[in-house]
């Protein structure tokens, strides 16, 4: 399993931002274009305020849910190679 991409890190920052109320502010528009041609972002009624589509809440869980996986992943093979080095040493 491959980890987790710098682009998908980003993205799910990006994410989280937005979900938190803390938009890229306007010099970043062409990061929120993409994100509302997406369908993971919209503007809300006032034009100003970008909040998460149920496309983007979705995929910011998904993109946490890899995190939490590929975390976990690192922590068993960390295990798996304390145990083998343990054995290894047990065996000289």
């Amino acid at each position: 399993m491959d980890p987790i991409s710098l682009e998908d890190l980003a993205l799910l920052d990006v994410l989280q931002r937005i979900d938190q109320g803390q938009a890229p502010g306007r010099h970043a528009s062409d990061l929120r274009d993409r994100l509302i041609d997406a369908a993971l972002a919209q503007l809300d009624e006032d034009g100003d305020t970008l909040s998460l589509t149920d496309a983007g809440v979705e995929r910011c869980k998904s993109l946490r849910h890899r995190v939490a996986a590929d975390a976990e992943a690192a922590q068993v093979i960390k295990e798996r190679e304390e145990s083998a080095a343990a054995q290894e040493t047990e065996t000289d």
